[in-house]
């Protein structure tokens, strides 16, 4: 029996995992279960699989987390704090979940434990990459991507030295508009922004697929997981979404990771690494899915992933400052108050304002996140 704590176990992510480890009951133990503010299905979710100690981030919730679990033996507790001293619990396994610079500090913790963690956060590397991947070293702890792109390229690696890969490949849908005019994204409403063809995912990364913007943030990603020259490092548009990543070696090689559009998928592999486990998805059917395309980006209708490889090659403070821009520019937009075009020119916008001293710890990270907010909410303001 393994350990395993869920940090964020009521978002998507966390619902996948649970949904593979119900299937397996007897082979784990949860340790510490959280969420922001979901009481009722953390509660229930603590209760089902008997977790030692859950924990809402919201500590305005914590009476009614402590009522739903009178007389379970389950450990409730609220806060940001609790957040962090549950991601320190000791576990075989902490999936770091939590969306936003809010999983900071819980992901830093679980790293400090120096054992494995299943990253899913994005912001743990794309604002913090430096910081974090230091702190891995420093206290010998093991990173398993668990996003389908980080996960098909350290599937492709399957251990192999990095000295001899020749380029990595992150593929991309090129979501809902990637046929779209130039005329017609101007147009763009969040409403066809979120409906993604390929995968079933929440609005702002829904956004982030449709501007292109979550392939630059998995590039700057995949830089600090998998540190190889930056211009060896590609992003090709593959609408069926059956090829995840791929990697090029030098002897002419490549190997591709393919599978479902499923995240259960990376998450299998994350949980049984270093071996395999059995899930629920049902199996690739090439011969129904007929042919795989591929086309290179057009950065002058999606510039995104421009901005991201620009902020990669700055450095410092700039892939934070990149991040924060976009999660404002992108709830702009789905409240209605700018036009999809105008996302990718607000980043551009604050990174050209706004270059901060490169950071050094977690808390210069959020005080460049909340500047760069404020820099990218000042420019929609009446002049």
């Amino acid at each position: 029996m393994r350990s395993l704590s869920i940090l964020g176990a009521t978002g998507s992510i966390g619902a996948s995992t649970l949904d593979l480890i119900r299937r397996e009951r007897e082979r784990w133990r949860v340790v510490a279960l959280t969420a922001n503010g979901n009481v009722g299905d953390l509660a229930d979710l603590a209760g089902e699989f008997g977790a030692e100690l859950a924990v809402v981030a919201d500590e305005r919730s914590l009476p009614e987390l402590r009522e739903r679990l009178a007389g379970s033996g389950v450990e409730a507790a609220g806060g940001a704090q609790a957040l962090v001293e549950a991601a320190a619990r000791a576990a075989d396994l902490t999936i770091a979940a939590i969306v936003g610079c809010a999983g900071l500090a819980p992901t830093m913790a679980a790293i400090e434990q120096g054992g494995v963690v299943g990253l899913a956060n994005k912001e743990a590397l794309v604002s913090a990459g430096d910081v974090m991947t230091a702190a891995v070293a420093r206290h010998g702890a093991t990173l398993l991507p668990v996003d389908s792109e980080h996960n098909a390229i350290f599937q492709c690696l399957a251990g192999n030295d990095l000295a001899q890969v020749r380029s990595i490949t992150l593929t991309a849908s090129g979501g809902p508009f990637r046929d779209w005019s130039a005329e017609q994204l101007a147009a763009a409403t969040p409403a066809q922004a979120v409906r993604h063809p390929n995968w079933d995912m929440g609005a702002k990364i829904s956004v982030d697929s449709a501007t292109m913007m979550n392939k630059g943030l998995e590039l700057i990603e995949a830089w600090h997981l998998f540190p190889i020259p930056l211009a060896d490092l590609r992003i090709l548009v593959h609408p069926q979404s059956v090829i995840h990543s791929m990697v090029e070696y030098r002897d002419g090689s490549t190997l591709a990771q393919l599978g479902p559009s499923d995240m259960r998928v990376p998450i299998a592999a994350t949980l049984a690494w270093p071996a395999r486990m059995d899930t629920p998805c049902a199996p690739l059917d090439l011969a129904a899915i007929g042919e795989l395309t591929f086309r290179a980006t057009d950065e002058q209708r999606f510039p995104a992933t421009r901005l991201a490889r620009a902020a990669a090659e700055a450095g410092g403070a700039a892939p934070a400052v990149l991040n924060a821009a976009n999660e404002v520019a992108v709830a702009a937009f789905l409240a209605g108050q700018i036009g999809f075009t105008r996302i990718p020119a607000m980043v551009e916008d604050v990174l050209a304002r706004y270059a901060p001293p490169a950071p050094a710890s977690l808390t210069d990270v959020t005080a460049i996140d909340a500047a760069a907010r404020r820099h990218a909410r000042a420019l929609m303001e009446p002049a």
